[in-house]
């Protein structure tokens, strides 16, 4: 990347993401053309897609890209073939105003996981109030950044601010976990359905052969490569963020539960082995049928799993960031 002598006042973060992009835009950096992706984005410019979501939105209101038939935005007006190359190929300008405190607001990256999983963890066992000062002690890091993770955490659906202004988190009831499976079983076929024409046949007859070779494979991982090949290439945006959205709540959940020593269910694996087998030979009705199947299933033993930690005390040293309501 380039640095630019550009200053910069100070700036939410999205509007320092369309400054970056805007900037290479207007110096020719980026080709017309080019598709811009949300995910490839976030992930050069170490931070969430939320904040990379309206930093095109911006784009597009300024006229500089616009939305098209396929996933992402097209750089440019004027009608072009889509160019589709990866963004990291290319020299961006970044001012070192900008640089700096993309660098800088990029410190909740370090500490993020942890507070998510202790966050999701205690959900379980009640309604927790998470204090602000207390989360900055523990993890000795400024208010500024834990203010960008519990901001993430919510994006994610894991906190919440009640009528009093308060970061709050759980309970996690049952009827919750009912709910988010039920959403997964709306649209998560019918986003295979819609990604029927872009899906990478290939790629899944890969990782079909990769279960097949590996029989003790970590499902957890098959999940994600579902979404990422498969379920996330539908061409309703819109749809794949709420599918997102709705699955990290249930992912940190599982990753609690497995944590409290619950083993995984080692059925999902050959489920999820015919489900990639089946997109592999073009069987999309029948591989949506499955998924649906497959998710109804995973629904109920998450259920199970976690009424066998909900009937059990709460074991170890809770956060002290963590107060209990």
């Amino acid at each position: 990347m380039i640095r630019s002598a550009n200053s910069l006042a100070q700036a939410p973060r999205y509007e320092l993401l369309a400054r970056v992009l805007r900037d290479s835009i207007q110096a020719g950096r980026l080709p017309t053309g080019l598709v811009l992706l949300e995910g490839p984005i976030a992930e050069l410019m170490n931070t969430s897609r939320a904040p990379v979501q309206a930093a095109l939105r911006q784009l597009e209101a300024e006229g500089l890209i616009r939305r098209f038939e396929g996933r992402g935005y097209l750089l440019g007006l004027a009608p072009a073939e889509p160019v589709r190359a990866d963004i990291r190929d290319f020299d961006l300008v970044i001012a070192d105003e900008v640089d700096a405190a993309l660098r800088t607001r990029g410190t909740w990256r370090h500490v993020y996981h942890q507070v998510e999983e202790q966050v999701a963890s205690c959900q379980v066992f009640g309604e927790f109030r998470i204090i602000e000062v207390e989360l900055a002690k523990y993890l000795s890091v400024s208010r500024t950044v834990v203010r960008d993770v519990l901001s993430r955490l919510q994006e994610r659906g894991l906190v919440r601010k009640n009528d009093s202004s308060h970061w709050v988190a759980g309970p996690l009831t049952a009827r919750v976990l009912r709910e988010k499976f039920e959403l997964r079983m709306i649209m998560e076929p019918a986003a295979l359905r819609l990604a029927a024409p872009f899906l990478l046949h290939a790629e899944a007859e890969r990782i079909r052969d990769r279960i097949d070779a590996t029989p003790a494979l970590p499902w957890e991982g098959l999940e994600e490569a579902l979404m990422e090949v498969c379920i996330g290439r539908a061409p309703n945006a819109s749809l794949v963020r709420m599918i997102r959205d709705n699955r990290l709540v249930l992912h940190s959940l599982d990753r609690a539960l497995t944590g409290f020593g619950l083993p995984t269910d080692p059925v999902a694996l050959e489920q999820y082995r015919t489900l990639f087998d089946l997109i592999a030979r073009h069987r999309i009705d029948s591989a949506a049928e499955c998924l649906g199947d497959h998710l109804r299933m995973m629904g109920a033993k998450s259920l199970a799993r976690m009424k066998i930690v909900a009937v059990i005390r709460e074991t170890g040293e809770r956060a002290p960031y963590l107060i209990l309501l």
